[in-house]
């Protein structure tokens, strides 16, 4: 699926089931929510903290469905075209960072 047919399938499925977009703050606010839990997820389960066992059935891939599925939200809200975005984003950071990881020592 492209990330046109994502911001399809999300518009789609929030005039069917979700009655209308909610405002852009409190989309913002949902993401942030929905960050925390992949940051939850991420900390316990590859960093230093130890998992509990209420979340070992947590799926870190749900999770960061969830942070898409908000964040094509407020994409189509604000007219945003994802592909559009993305390659412009990839273009800059090329242009910008062409050798610069490479000649990074601290990733060697």
């Amino acid at each position: 699926m492209t990330l046109k047919e994502t911001q399809e399938i999300v518009d789609s499925w929030i005039k069917e089931h979700g009655v209308r977009y909610f405002n852009e703050l409190t989309n913002l606010a949902i993401l942030t929510e929905e960050v925390g839990e992949v940051a939850r997820i991420m900390s316990r389960r590859y960093g230093e903290q130890s998992e509990k066992d209420s979340d070992k059935n947590k799926d870190l891939a749900d999770e960061l469905a969830d942070v898409l599925f908000v964040l094509t939200c407020i994409a189509n809200q604000t007219g945003i075209d994802l592909e559009d975005a993305m390659k412009k984003n990839f273009e800059k950071k090329t242009k910008r960072d062409f050798d610069r990881h490479k000649n990074n020592e601290k990733l060697k």
